[in-house]
């Protein structure tokens, strides 16, 4: 992070156009909604659709009830008491009306109460699907995307999405409902006085078209943000967070931290406030315009009555019908404005899906050899990181021959990892190729080669699950396979470790749940290790994976990879040269390219990086 909290870049306002074309994501939302429950989708669409006519029968009904009502009065009947006039059997219409309207309201309730149901069960639904659609497909994304700043961003809009669209689905149903009730009380109006619907909807423009433009600037300000986002996700984590915890502490570091999470979160909330209070001082002057024309028409309506040609029941009815009928038309026009405004949020999710990863399996994909018969060949090789103006690797020229140990040794930044990344196909070459028992890495099918292939990486995760699960990891279809988790944790002398353990291979480790049990870092690094031995892989590498465990442990498990590794394909990496003098040969790296190649004795004979580098390590020993 950079000392001071830069403003976010003014992101372009949607034009007219663009929010437009942003309805395109309407179909295959919809599509994704009703291939998440084809039975849910239809019941809350049709409740919706029975519900909308209720408004105008209810109107009616009351219009009808107030026409009784004057009419029982005109006719002086002077009921002496309730029960006289239920006899008498003069009410009966009246009750009868005012039943109706009881069940029409009690209906309306129920059926409300029933859709709200079906979309808080449909909206979980649909979130989980696409949450898991989201995983799968983040899943098939090359390592090379999920080190670009751009896509993080455009992963963490996609994630929310996730969880915030929703409230879409029931505001497109809830359109489709308003429609069917403006039809039912545009109808009763046209009877009337049919130029008072033009009048409402010249009234409504000017609130429709403020309601659209708000919209724009609120997506606007909402993607410009989204780095910023991430910043203050990042340091509210590392204020708030187990495994920084230490270092917080031990440097004070939680004033910082707070501060520059306050200057983050002032900037962001700054930015909000002002859309906000323009937003609502221009919507509350659009919305008057509306609320003139709505006592323009009252005030008509009022004096049609005057003159005798409506009823007081006709009166309630007409004025009703054209409030509802404004609120609905205001409704669904900034109902129409704030989907354009969602669907732009869409664009988010949907071109997150459109991404498409560039190391996949060919067609007629070749299956990796069982047993792999001679190995591995670089042939002139070079990589460099995208945006990177240096090569990480350049003219790399050797074998990885079945049955030896490699070790592959250099100082920081020399490019061993990057090449191991190379061999699983994490990334492809930029020049030359990388054969397997002599063709190319690229014609072999992309999940049975990483199949094959057993890696732990120095950063590897700390799985906050059970000790089983954490070795289980390592092959996912033998996750249930204690005997084959058992033996990978012996061959990596976890064993010991997790039988001290109060629940053992069933005790969750780590600190984050509450029953879990952390372990040490050298602890964590045997379980990693045990992982890899999991795969029962023709190739296996491990990259710094003693760089946690202390010089006898470190022995053993070089020991016992050494031991274990024959026969198959192995590699390691390791700073250490009490370890990979142990490798049957060892390359030399430097600045991307192969410096020597031999064995301990050869190199050291030889004089040069390796030698330089080994008696510096030594002489920290004697």
């Amino acid at each position: 992070m950079t000392d001071s909290a830069p403003a976010a870049s003014p992101a372009p306002r949607p034009s007219l156009r663009e929010r437009f074309n942003a309805l395109r994501n309407l179909p295959p939302f919809l599509r994704q909604i009703w291939a998440t429950s084809p039975a849910l989708t239809l019941a809350t669409i049709g409740l919706r659709i029975v519900r909308a006519f209720l408004p105008i029968a209810t109107l009616y009904v009351g219009k009808l009830i107030i026409d009784e009502a004057v009419r029982l009065v005109a006719a002086g009947n002077g009921f002496d008491s309730i029960a006289q006039a239920w006899h008498g059997g003069q009410l009966d219409t009246l009750f009868a009306l005012l039943a109706l309207e009881f069940a029409l309201a009690i209906g309306s309730d129920l059926l409300g109460r029933a859709i709200s149901y079906g979309d808080s069960l449909l909206s979980e639904l649909f979130t989980n699907v696409t949450s898991v659609r989201l995983m799968e497909h983040a899943a098939t994304l090359d390592l090379e995307d999920f080190e670009d700043p751009d896509l993080q961003d455009k992963l963490d809009r996609a994630r929310r999405q996730t969880m915030g669209r929703m409230n879409l689905m029931s505001q497109l149903f809830g359109q489709v409902q308003d429609t069917i009730t403006v039809f039912t009380f545009a109808a009763g109006l046209l009877v009337f006085a049919p130029w008072l619907i033009v009048l409402l909807a010249i009234a409504l423009v000017p609130a429709f078209v403020g309601e659209a433009h708000f919209n724009a600037l609120g997506y606007s300000l909402n993607f410009a943000w989204t780095p910023e986002r991430r910043q203050l996700e990042y340091v509210r984590q590392m204020g708030a967070s187990v495994e920084t915890a230490k270092e917080v502490k031990i440097f004070n570091l939680h004033r910082f931290l707070i501060a520059r999470y306050r200057e983050l979160a002032e900037k962001f909330f700054r930015a909000n406030r002002a859309l906000a209070r323009r937003r609502a001082l221009w919507g509350t002057l659009l919305a008057a315009l509306g609320t003139l024309g709505y006592y323009v028409a009252y005030a008509y309506i009022a004096w049609r009555t005057v003159k005798g040609d409506f009823s007081i029941g006709d009166l309630t009815f007409l004025a009703g019908s054209f409030l509802r009928l404004r609120q609905l038309l205001e409704g669904l026009l900034v109902g129409f404005s704030q989907v354009a405004g969602q669907a732009l949020y869409l664009d988010d999710l949907f071109s997150f899906f459109a991404i498409e990863p560039e190391i996949v399996s060919p067609p007629h994909a070749l299956s990796v050899p069982r047993p792999i018969a001679r190995g591995f060949a670089f042939e002139n090789v070079g990589f460099r990181y995208p945006d990177a103006d240096k090569w990480a690797l350049r003219g790399l020229d050797f074998e990885l021959r079945v049955g030896e140990v490699l070790a592959l040794v250099g100082e920081n930044g020399a490019g061993k990892t990057t090449l191991v990344k190379l061999l699983a196909r994490l990334y492809d070459p930029d020049e030359g190729r990388i054969t397997l028992d002599g063709r190319d890495l690229r014609e072999y099918d992309l999940d049975d080669l990483r199949g094959n292939v057993g890696v732990i990486f120095q950063d590897f995760v700390r799985y906050h699950l059970t000790a089983g699960e954490n070795i289980g990891v390592g092959r996912i279809d033998a996750m249930d396979d204690a005997v084959r988790i058992r033996e990978a944790a012996r061959r990596a002398a976890a064993d010991n470790v997790i039988e001290n353990l109060p629940r053992g291979y069933d005790q969750l480790i780590g600190r984050r749940f509450k029953t879990g049990v952390d372990l040490s870092g050298g602890q964590w690094q045997k379980i990693a290790i045990a992982r890899a031995y999991m795969r029962d892989a023709q190739v296996m590498i491990l990259d710094e994976p003693t760089a946690a465990l202390d010089a006898r442990a470190e022995f053993e498990v070089f020991q016992r990879f050494k031991d274990l590794s024959r026969g198959k394909t192995a590699a390691l990496i390791s700073h250490r040269f009490s370890s990979v003098r142990m490798a049957d040969r060892i390359l030399v790296l430097e600045g991307g390219r192969l410096e020597a190649s031999g064995t301990h004795e050869q190199l050291l004979a030889q004089g040069g990086r390796y030698a330089e580098l080994f008696e510096l390590q030594a002489a920290g020993y004697r």
